[in-house]
């Protein structure tokens, strides 16, 4: 097996290992992190209906606005922000953190920084 491919196949094993863990309700929907080389993405979600309530990338225009890129700390922290600002808006306040498999540090960490400075508890 190459190099990416047992990468990619270790990151599912830890995706399932968290996800076998934690699971979002109406009360607590989970907040979800996706990140490539490039980008990262930020989701909330209630899985009893498996909908997705709130969402926030760093494909977005009012983070585009902001002149950061989603490679960074700074742009995952700015994203943390936004999906913070729209759970609250949605009326969302506690959530569960689904770091999707990867490491809590870095861009991950940062976002989650941004989530509880915008007023999000978990």
């Amino acid at each position: 097996m190459d190099n990416l491919k047992k990468k990619r196949a270790n990151l599912k094993r830890r995706q399932r290992r968290v996800r076998g863990k934690i699971s979002g309700t109406p009360e607590r929907p989970r907040l979800r992190v996706t990140r490539s080389n490039a980008q990262i993405y930020a989701q909330v979600i209630d899985d009893t209906v498996g909908r997705t309530l709130v969402s926030a990338s760093s494909l977005d225009k009012e983070f585009k606005e902001q002149g950061k890129r989603g490679s960074n700390i700074e742009g995952a922290e700015l994203v943390g922000k936004l999906v913070g600002q729209r759970a609250i808006e949605a009326g969302i306040t506690e959530i569960v953190f689904d770091r999707g498999g990867h490491i809590y540090h870095g861009r991950v960490q940062a976002l989650a920084d941004g989530a509880r400075s915008a007023g999000l508890k978990f």
